[in-house]
Formats: C-alpha cells, sequence, structure tokens
C-alpha cells in the first residue's frame, strides 16, 4: 500500500520510543511500506543544531519534524517519529497539518524511565546540571487521546509493535 502517514510516538526521554520505531521499521517494511525514523537525537544533531532547549526551541524543532514528516508523508512514506515532543499544543498543531496522523503515547513512570536512563540525563537534571529537563523540573504533557498507548512498564517491546500494528490494520492504514 503506497498511502503515507505520521506515526508520531511521544514520551518522556527512556519510555521506548525509539527501540519501539526501530523494531517496528522492519515489520512495516515487510508489509510492504517505506519507512523513515526521525529520531529526537538524530534530528538534533543535525536538522535543528544550535537549538536549545527552551519551549521555543523545542517548538521550533518539533515544528521541523512535523514539516519532514509531512513531506515524507505526502509521498507514501511511512514517518515514525520518535522525540519527546512535551507540548499537547504543538502535537496539535502537527496533527491539524497531516490527515493522516497517529499519536503513539509511549507511557512509562518517571522512575522506570530513570532507571532505564543510560546516559545519566535525569541524575544531571536531578543534580541541577540540565535545567529545563522534561519531567524534572519541565512538564510533559499526557496526550488526551492518542490512538495507541504502549505501557512499556507492562508491555514488552514485542508487545508494543503488535499492539501498533493492530491498530494501524483498523484504521486502513496498513
Amino acid at each position: 500500500m503506497e498511502k503515507g502517514f505520521i506515526l508520531w510516538f511521544t514520551g518522556l526521554s527512556g519510555a521506548g520510543k525509539t527501540t519501539i520505531s526501530k523494531a517496528l521499521e522492519p515489520e512495516l517494511k515487510a508489509r510492504g511500506c517505506k519507512v523513515e525514523i526521525l529520531d529526537g537525537d538524530v534530528v538534533r544533531t543535525h536538522l535543528s543544531k544550535g537549538l536549545g532547549f527552551s519551549k521555543e526551541d523545542r517548538d521550533t524543532n518539533i515544528r521541523r519534524i512535523g514539516f519532514v514528516a509531512h513531506l515524507l508523508s505526502r509521498n507514501g512514506v511511512v514517518a515514525i517519529t520518535a522525540a519527546i515532543s512535551p507540548y499537547r499544543a504543538i502535537r496539535d498543531e502537527i496533527r491539524a497539518m497531516e490527515p493522516n496522523f497517529v499519536e503513539v503515547y509511549v507511557k512509562a513512570p518517571l522512575a522506570t524511565c530513570e532507571a532505564r536512563d543510560v546516559k545519566g540525563l535525569y541524575a544531571k537534571a536531578r543534580a541541577g546540571e540540565i535545567k529545563g529537563f522534561t519531567g524534572i523540573d519541565d512538564p510533559y504533557e499526557e496526550p488526551l487521546n492518542p490512538e495507541i498507548v504502549c505501557d512499556t512498564d507492562c508491555d514488552s517491546v514485542a508487545e508494543s509493535v503488535e499492539k501498533i500494528l493492530t491498530k494501524l490494520e483498523l484504521l486502513g492504514y496498513i
């Protein structure tokens, strides 16, 4: 099927956005989909280099990711975004721009995300070395009506992938 869409992963740092998106990619490709992953860390290194972590800079970063995802989607690509995207209003702005938008809330308790933190970012934020860190001293606004919720505190990566594939089939995207 040549129908492009945006699969927008949102959740705290360490919730599992990148892990699930990387596990989902080959499953979608096996179904004949063209897939691109726009990972938050990778995008910040290239497309959004020089941006900080103020609300304005975060919004600019998410708008850039949304714009690229929209371009990919309208050309028949499944654009998977894996970025914290902490603010609801900016996610809703991207949703309004793209009719084929599926929001995936990768949900995990803060304590679980901190326990998984291989980069030590939460510890640095708690020590005051990083200011404005999402979930510590900057808010994360949970989605109100995501199409899919992957509760990674309970669901395995495989279960999350299956949940997403099932919902995408139900919605007619794959």
